[in-house]
């Protein structure tokens, strides 16, 4: 059995969530294909989809809570379980890499691209770019001080401070809250829409996916914050906290690549708004 340890390694009872996973994927991809072809069914396909996920993403991280508490996570698999997390956040650097190379292939060559920027950049169709020294600065600084609270989470954790370590998680998540609900403000008092042209399509889907990063990094540190108070974490065994610290900061990094490329430096010399 799983629960008796008398190894080092991650072998555990058969299990129906990662089958049941890959097919709720399956159903959501299928799903968003229909709804954005506007077929029949989409709604309901895509809404299957999104459900079988929640459960599988519930039932399953359940799954691997119970596995940390009885013991399974031996140094052995905590080793292992860091090196997947890292090359985690690795692919998500290059995901990201993907958005800035496009951007950076828009603003460099706008010439290559004149019959829909007119050869400049950002192109003619915006009139106006979002000031970065005003609400992007300012979520700057707040996810620069999450940062900070999270490590202030952590260094309580190893040195056993299950008070400071709740308090910096409450920081951290507020500081994150914070950051989301302004990120919906900017967009929604933006002077240009989405799609239209390349300025507007990447800068959306750039800082987009990265606000939707912040908002699972939330979600992943009120978990933690649940498990502190169920007393889950020992200095000697966190690795839950440990990914989701790791999570966050990864964010804010890309956060502080984003002001800089997208809101300072690609919208030099363009009227702010």
């Amino acid at each position: 059995m799983a629960g008796t340890v008398n190894h080092d390694y991650h072998i555990l009872e058969p299990d129906i969530w990662p089958i049941a996973g890959s097919l709720s994927a399956l159903v959501f991809t299928t799903g968003m294909v229909f709804f954005m072809h506007d077929m029949a069914g989409g709604h309901l396909i895509l809404g299957l989809g999104i459900a079988g996920l929640i459960a599988t993403f519930f039932s399953w991280f359940s799954n691997i809570v119970k596995e940390a508490q009885r013991g399974d996570h031996t140094p052995v698999v905590q080793l292992h379980m860091r090196y997947g997390m890292i090359l985690f956040i690795a692919s998500e650097v290059m995901f990201f890499v993907g958005w800035f190379w496009a951007w950076f292939d828009f603003s460099l060559f706008p010439s290559a691209l004149s019959e829909v920027v007119g050869g400049v950049w950002p192109p003619e169709a915006i009139e106006a770019v979002i000031n970065p020294f005003s609400l992007p600065l300012l979520n700057t600084m707040i996810l620069l001080c999450s940062g900070t609270t999270v490590t202030w989470a952590h260094h309580s954790l190893i040195h056993g401070d299950r008070d400071g370590l709740k308090k910096g998680l409450w920081l951290t998540i507020i500081l994150g809250a914070v950051f989301t609900c302004i990120q919906v403000y900017e967009y929604m008092a933006a002077p240009f829409a989405f799609g239209g042209n390349t300025y507007s399509s990447a800068f959306y889907m750039a800082t987009g996916f990265h606000g939707f990063h912040v908002l699972v990094g939330t979600i992943f540190l009120i978990v933690c914050l649940r498990r502190a108070y169920l007393g889950h974490f020992t200095p000697r065994q966190h690795f839950g906290f440990e990914a989701a610290a790791w999570y966050w900061h990864f964010v804010d990094v890309v956060w502080l690549f984003l002001f800089v490329v997208v809101y300072v430096w690609g919208g030099w010399g363009a009227e702010m708004h």
